[in-house]
């Protein structure tokens, strides 16, 4: 069976939002993540680089910006 990340994780390394190292709006998990894309949450600015450095060698790039996740159901 594939293994399913969680719903408030990571896509890139499956980091768990909640997690210390998660970066947060202003450091505060209270004020949202600090990192997203229209395909989820992102932990940290090398998960954010390292998605668009990907979505752009699969030929999918964002070609807009992604919704403010605090405001979509992410499960």
């Amino acid at each position: 069976m594939l293994k399913r990340t969680q719903a408030r994780a990571c896509i890139e390394c499956g980091l768990a939002y909640g997690h210390p190292e998660f970066s947060y709006h202003a450091g505060r998990s209270e004020n949202g993540p600090s990192y997203w894309s229209d395909r989820g949450l992102l932990c940290s600015h090398a998960c954010s680089v390292a998605h668009f450095e990907r979505r752009t060698r699969e030929g999918e790039p964002m070609t807009e910006p992604a919704p403010n996740p605090l405001e979509q159901d992410w499960s």
